[in-house]
């Protein structure tokens, strides 16, 4: 093979330039034979520049032939042919977070150019993702569901993974959450194939808005409607293609009465999901108009027969439930949305529609759908309760068909099972309102009758020492009082109205507080053991209310365990009951899925006993209350419910569950308490506080005190107990009498001690008026009702709170301590 002067060999200099490299070679090799004056040297010397030159041709040939076929460098374009995914958008990036590589499903999603951490999400979603991008350079792999953009109301997930060999690379796949309505898909359908098949039975389907405006109609229909196949019905009234006679029979407004006669079955679809803040909109209707003349020659039973699978297909995928009887009332055919509606999705569709309602609704319900069967064609629907929910009825629609071969009755019902459970929750919070506040109001009134028994006891008690015939009479009433005092506790607890007095604390510190109490009251049969998790959390709540739910769940264990060895008739039973501290965090909570748990950091106290458990039944009714299983005066039914209440006021969180053993039974009860770690300033001691004897010692100077009271009776108790501790006391009926007393300026008074509700003007009223008189005047409130939530509703400053009932040393203590705070700071 030979080659031009000016053509190359792939690899090799050009011609004129290989001559002259020779021609050089040769000169060279002739001066050292000429200097060395022999062949042997210059032979050598030649053969070393052959091979020096061969190296650096070969050297050249192997640098320059990667270059020109580009496999030196990364080949991009086939790493975007193989993330290519219509569902999903894949990104590649460097360790500098430069974008190197997408699909075109991301570039449709979010741009050509935009680096995934530069995406416009919100605030927290971008967060999210620098904290997946993190992880994923840190072990390899990451992820983030619900992510929104802070434009439009697409929401993706994010799964970033480390790649590469040298693992110096990210790939981000989005995947985007489409929410789909049940409606979805329908339009193409009618409109396809399916159309065409329905409309050759007999059988037109249109797709209607809530305004009556066609969406969507089957061929069919738009050639009856209008005369032409190929006219389109979108954007016209329903309403206005149909007529109906004297007899309510309904045709086809363009064939009037010469027509065939049609049934109209009307079918609500779901509506789509509501955007945020904004009500749901509005769902469309699908419309069934079956001809009466389906079934006849070469009808439903003809040519049309094959489409009575399609039909089925469609009904089937409907979220209303559709089941079809014959003449005789018997089931033909229901759809899973019937079957889920009556809850018979296990057990299958019985006999007749009758068999699926209470007693008192069987002859009804026969025979309604024996008459829509047999008579002209109608519908209506029928209020019934079904046979496995009997409180509440249901509304089932009927409606008359024909043509449909032996089917001769539609009915139709509401799967409402989430509806009847949102009802059920709705339902009982409202319950339970109610009874919360109609306890506090039973307890606020009945701490004014106690305020003024225990009063009068304390001041009897001044009058007689031990010894007296009467002064165990008097201890007696007043043990009684304070007994009483402590059931209206209970009740303002579980409406969460009590007086709380948080503390930053350690939960261990309480359960050893009460850990002796409890051993005792466990008894000897029952094994009692404490388990502490390390590093602990400190909590704020209030520490006697906190040994109140110790102690409560901690009785209820063990009665529980002796009524479980009774009912076993077991003589020599050995229960144990386990407390055991634990430390939840954040990623815990969010792996337990409890949506109303916000993901946060908690301290958890566990009481576990090995009785029988809670029965099913009842585990969704223990906090109410009132409720009990105990017989008839061994319990109130109140001790669970003020459990719940000093929990959820404490912003804290109970469950309650069953524990089982290795064969699935049930092996006692498990309830969880979750209280949020503290994370604010730690004081400097964690329990208690200086002791309200300690605090009244302060003071002991007297003073000239205003009291307002409109019940009598603690009017006049409080008035005593006040005056015999050396204050000078004026009173007043209600607010305006008390305003009147400060506003006269007859008298100084060094201190305002007022109910909270009062006829006329109340109490916060009140103290807001004096204070334009006597601006820095120190207020103290008595009344039932919780500290916080009065301070919650008063926004008044040097306010000061007594809960009622009292006793005549605990408002004699609150007075001096008020008094001695005043004066603390007046000096």
């Amino acid at each position: 093979m030979s080659f031009s002067a000016e053509e190359d060999v792939e690899g090799l200099p050009p011609v004129p330039l290989l001559l002259g490299i020779l021609l050089a070679f040769a000169v060279s090799v002739g001066l050292v034979w000429l200097a060395a004056g022999t062949s042997l040297a210059a032979a050598a010397y030649g053969g070393s520049l052959v091979a020096v030159v061969l190296a650096l041709l070969l050297s050249a040939r192997m640098r320059n032939k990667p270059t020109e076929d580009g496999v030196g460098q990364p080949d991009w374009s086939v790493t975007a042919a193989a993330i290519e995914n219509r569902r999903r958008g894949v990104a590649v990036v460097d360790r500098a977070n430069r974008l190197t590589c997408a699909n075109s499903t991301y570039e449709k999603w979010f741009g050509a150019d935009v680096a995934p951490h530069e995406l416009r999400f919100s605030d927290e979603a971008r967060q999210k993702v620098a904290d997946a991008s993190r992880t994923a350079w840190r072990e390899g792999f990451a992820e983030c569901a619900d992510l929104p953009l802070s434009e439009g109301e697409n929401i993706y997930n994010l799964v970033v993974e480390r790649v590469g060999r040298g693992e110096d690379y990210l790939v981000w796949r989005f995947g985007e959450i489409v929410r789909q309505r049940t409606h979805d898909g329908m339009a193409e359908r009618i409109a396809g194939p399916l159309g065409t098949i329905m409309s050759r039975s007999g059988i037109e389907l249109a797709l209607v808005s809530p305004d009556g405006i066609v969406q969507v109609a089957t061929p069919g229909l738009s050639e009856r409607a209008t005369g032409a196949k190929d006219a389109s019905l979108t954007g016209q009234e329903f309403v206005q293609l149909l007529r109906s006679d004297d007899r309510d029979r309904i045709f086809f407004a363009r064939e009037g009465q010469q027509g065939s006669p049609q049934t109209l079955v009307h079918i609500p679809l779901d509506p789509p999901p509501a955007k945020a803040g904004q009500p749901p909109e509005a769902a469309p209707a699908l419309m069934l108009l079956v001809d009466s003349t389906v079934g006849i020659g070469g009808g439903w039973q003809g040519a049309g027969k094959a489409a009575i699978p399609q039909l089925e297909a469609l009904l089937s995928a409907l979220p209303l439930g559709l089941a079809l009887t014959d003449r005789d009332g018997r089931f033909l055919f229901a759809n899973k949305a019937f079957l889920r509606a009556v809850e018979r999705e296990d057990l299958g569709l019985p006999q007749f529609p009758s068999d699926l309602v209470v007693r008192e609704d069987k002859a009804a319900m026969a025979d309604t759908v024996r008459r829509f069967a047999k008579g002209a064609t109608a519908s209506g629907d029928m209020a019934v309760r079904l046979a496995n929910d009997k409180e509440e009825p249901v509304s089932i629609g009927l409606a008359g068909v024909r043509g449909l071969g032996d089917a001769a009755v539609l009915l139709s019902i509401s799967d409402s099972t989430e509806e009847k459970r949102l009802r059920r929750q709705v339902a009982q919070a409202t319950k339970m309102q109610a009874v919360g506040q109609l306890a506090g109001g039973v307890a606020h009134d009945f701490n004014n009758v106690l305020t003024a028994i225990i009063g009068y006891c304390d001041l009897m008690l001044l009058r007689h020492t031990p010894g007296d015939s009467d002064y165990d009479d008097i201890q007696q009433i007043k043990a009684n009082s304070n007994r009483a005092a402590s059931l209206t506790r209970q009740l303002l607890a579980f409406s969460r109205q009590q007086t709380l007095r948080p503390v930053v604390l350690q939960m261990p510190d309480v359960v050893s507080e009460v850990s002796q109490l409890l051993k005792r009251l466990m008894g000897d049969k029952i094994e009692f053991s404490v388990r502490h998790d390390r590093e602990l959390g400190p909590v704020r709540a209030d520490p006697q209310q906190l040994e109140q739910v110790i102690i409560n769940l901690a009785v209820n264990a063990r009665d529980a365990m002796q009524s479980h060895a009774a009912k076993l008739g077991k003589q020599d039973w050995k229960g144990r009951l386990t407390l055991a501290t634990r430390r939840v965090s954040a990623r815990d909570v969010r792996k337990m899925g409890i949506d109303i748990m916000p993901a946060d950091d908690y301290t958890v106290l566990i009481v576990q006993d090995t009785g029988g458990g809670i029965p099913q039944d009842n585990i969704n009714k223990i906090f109410e209350p009132f409720f009990t299983t105990k017989e008839q005066g061994k319990g109130t039914g109140l001790g669970l419910s003020t459990v719940y209440g000093i929990v959820k006021q404490s912003n804290g969180f109970i469950f309650a569950d069953n524990v089982t053993d290795a064969n699935g039974e049930a092996a006692g009860a498990r309830f969880t308490m979750y209280l949020p770690v503290y994370k604010g300033e730690m004081p400097a001691s964690m329990r208690g506080e200086e002791s309200e004897e300690a605090k009244a010692s302060e003071w002991s100077g007297g003073g000239k005190l205003l009291l307002v009271e409109d019940e009598d009776m603690v009017r006049a108790v409080a008035e005593r107990a006040l005056t015999r501790a050396g204050y000078s006391v004026t009173t007043a009926r209600d607010g305006e009498e008390g305003l009147a007393q400060v506003a006269n300026g007859d008298i100084e008074f060094d201190l305002i001690v007022s109910d909270v509700v009062m006829p006329a003007m109340d109490g916060p009223a009140m103290a807001r008026a004096v204070r334009k008189v006597k601006p820095k005047i120190p207020i103290l409130f008595m009344s039932g009702y919780a500290e916080e939530q009065l301070r919650n509703d008063i926004d008044i400053d040097n306010m000061h709170f007594i809960p009622k009932p009292f006793s005549v040393q605990q408002i004699n203590a609150k007075v001096s301590e008020v008094l001695g705070e005043q004066a603390k700071v007046d000096a």
